[in-house]
């Protein structure tokens, strides 16, 4: 679910700013961004996203500012620096290639640039970081939570948009069936003289074929699957799973109803249907 927080400290001449967004994942995908000097609390912030967050694509970053610093932001490996650059010109040398560039490429090179921006600053105000860090996953979780009571709502017209069609498929179904009786009958006579039709049999074949399209086990097990994903939905835990769980059930019969229902009307009720459980699968990756 997407959502953002952020929390921001400012103590005289420093400065922390920490910032959460997250966006849809089925798991819990976390991208920190802190200085250095605290990545060993990397553990201890992941819990602590876990615990408040659960899941989803999540970036925390952590930026510590100090304008009493007068020291240089960056140093430089210079002996590292030397050699990447002794290499490169012997390399250039060696092929004839133009060694103009050779001096951006060293500096460049790995490790030969050092940020030391704020390293023990950071290192040094760990725990007013660590609650900064809590009120913005707070704040997250509690933009999360106002977009998932919209969502809510959606669902629930959603579902109860299905159950609307349903009831109409409800109503189609009985003439459904006496279309179907009287379409079949009605074949027979053209190839057939009524005198010569064995009634029984007819009956016979005539049930056979009818309870190949009947839907009344589908109408009763997709009103259920209504009805839970109603009950589901007003549960206080994460829920997102069990909503793709049902939703597929739902989808299962709808598509069945849809194979049996051999009628113009109900088919379009069934295209109905499908329409609102497309949208509801379409949130339901917006659902912790």
């Amino acid at each position: 679910m997407t959502g953002y927080g952020a929390a921001k400290l400012t103590n005289g001449s420093l400065t922390i700013n920490v910032e959460v967004k997250t966006l849809n994942s089925k798991f819990l995908d976390l991208n920190l961004r802190t200085p250095k000097s605290i990545s060993e609390n990397e553990l201890t912030l992941r819990t602590l996203v876990s615990d408040i967050l659960e899941r989803g694509k999540v970036s925390l970053s952590v930026d510590v500012q100090n304008e009493s610093e007068t020291e240089l932001k960056q140093k430089f490996n210079e002996a590292l620096f030397v050699k990447y650059y002794k290499e490169m010109e012997k390399l250039a040398q060696k092929v004839g290639a133009n060694e103009s560039e050779i001096f951006r490429m060293a500096l460049a090179s790995p490790d030969v640039i050092v940020n030391t921006n704020s390293e023990e600053t950071a290192k040094s105000n760990w725990e007013d970081i660590l609650i900064l860090i809590k009120q913005a996953l707070e704040q997250c979780d509690q933009f999360r939570i106002k977009e998932g009571k919209v969502l809510h709502q959606k669902f629930e017209g959603y579902i109860k948009a299905i159950g609307n069609y349903l009831k109409e498929v409800e109503v189609i179904d009985p003439q459904r069936v006496e279309k179907v009786r009287n379409r079949i009958y009605g074949n027979l006579k053209q190839f057939v003289e009524e005198e010569g039709l064995d009634q029984n049999r007819l009956e016979q074949e005539m049930v056979y074929y009818i309870e190949k399209f009947d839907i009344t086990e589908e109408k009763v097990r997709l009103r259920n699957h209504l009805d839970h994903f109603a009950e589901v939905l007003d549960e206080d835990q994460s829920l997102g799973k069990k909503l793709g769980f049902i939703s597929q059930e739902i989808g299962r019969e709808i598509n069945t109803i849809g194979s049996k229902a051999n009628d113009s009307q109900m088919q379009k009720q069934v295209v109905s249907m499908k329409e609102e459980l497309e949208k509801i699968k379409e949130q339901l990756l917006n659902v912790l």
